[in-house]
C-alpha cells in the first residue's frame, strides 16, 4: 500500500468555497499513469495534479476525471501553491510539462501568485457542425487554438445568459468550448475588461469554474481587440474566478490568488 499527502486548493480566489478547485499531489517519483488516472477519478474534480522533483525545477501532469489533460493553469497554480506554503519551496517555480513547454509561477504576495503561460495567439476557423444550433442568435467572432474553440458574443450580459447544450459541445471532442465578451463585471461588482466562461464535457468538465489555460489565448485576442497589453478578466461560473492579465511577446502572465481547502492522507493500492 502507498500513503500520500493530497492537498485540494481553490484557486483565482482568496477564500475557500469560490474559485477553481484541483487537487495536488507532491510525488517522490511519477506513479503509474493508470493510477493517476485512478486518483483523478475518484477525486472528479476538474483536474487533479501529480509534481515531482525534475533536475532544477519540477515535472507536472494533469488529470481530469476522464483523461490526462495538455494544459491546465489552475492546477498549476495549485501546485505552485502547495509546493510553497507546505514544502518550503523557494520560488520561482518552474515546471516541465509534456505538451506546452515550460510554465513558472513566482510568489509575488500573500497567496497572490504570477503564473507564467506560454502564448497561443488565436487562429480564424470555420464553425464545425452543430454551432448554428449552440448559438441560435449567431456569434461575432470565432477562432480556436490547439485545443478550444473560443466564440465571442454580442456582450456580457449573453456570456452569463448562455444556456449550454452539453450533448452538442461533448460532439467536439477532444476540442471545448469557450465563449467570451468584452466589458462586464465580476459577482461583486468590480468591473473587469473581458468575460469569459468555458465548456468541456468531452473531457469530463461540464462547466470549469475558472480555467487558466483558456487565457493564454484570450489574452492576446482581448489585448488586439481592446488595444491594451494588460488587462482584469473574470471568469463567470457559479463560483467565479478574478484574474489579472499581462501580454507578453511569448507569454502570458496571470495573477491570482489560493486558498487551501484540505490536506489529507490517500491510500493507494
Amino acid at each position: 500500500m502507498q500513503i500520500h499527502v493530497m492537498f485540494q486548493v481553490d484557486t483565482f480566489t482568496d477564500r475557500v468555497f469560490a474559485g477553481n478547485p484541483a487537487a495536488v499531489l507532491v510525488l517522490d517519483r511519477p506513479l503509474d499513469a493508470e493510477l493517476m488516472q485512478a486518483v483523478a477519478a475518484e477525486n472528479n474534480l476538474a483536474e487533479t495534479a501529480f509534481a515531482w522533483r525534475e533536475g532544477d525545477g519540477w515535472a507536472i501532469r494533469w488529470f481530469t476525471p476522464t483523461h490526462e489533460a495538455a494544459f491546465c493553469g489552475h492546477a498549476t497554480l495549485a501546485t505552485a501553491h502547495v509546493l510553497m506554503t507546505a514544502y518550503a519551496t523557494g520560488g520561482p517555480v518552474r515546471f516541465a510539462t509534456r505538451k506546452v513547454g515550460d510554465l513558472t509561477v513566482a510568489r509575488v504576495g500573500q497567496d497572490r501568485y504570477a503564473m507564467t503561460l506560454p502564448r497561443l495567439d488565436p487562429v480564424a476557423t470555420e464553425a464545425p457542425a452543430g454551432f448554428d444550433r449552440l448559438f441560435p442568435d449567431g456569434w461575432s467572432a470565432l477562432v480556436r487554438n490547439f485545443e478550444n474553440y473560443f466564440v465571442e458574443l454580442s456582450d456580457p450580459g449573453a456570456v452569463r445568459a448562455f444556456a449550454p447544450d452539453l450533448r452538442l459541445i461533448a460532439g467536439l471532442g477532444e476540442m471545448g468550448l469557450c465563449v467570451t465578451a468584452a466589458g462586464g463585471t465580476a459577482h461583486d461588482g468590480t468591473g473587469v475588461d473581458f468575460l469569459s466562461r468555458y465548456f468541456w464535457p468531452g473531457g469530463g468538465i461540464d462547466e470549469d469554474p475558472v480555467t487558466g489555460s483558456t487565457h493564454a489565448t484570450l489574452v492576446p485576442y482581448w489585448a488586439d481587440r481592446l488595444g491594451k497589453t494588460a488587462l482584469a478578466a473574470f471568469q463567470a461560473s457559479r463560483r467565479g474566478g478574478l484574474i489579472g492579465c499581462d501580454l507578453g511577446a511569448t507569454g502570458v502572465t496571470l495573477t491570482g490568488s489560493a486558498a487551501t481547502y484540505m490536506r489529507a492522507m490517500i491510500y493507494l493500492p
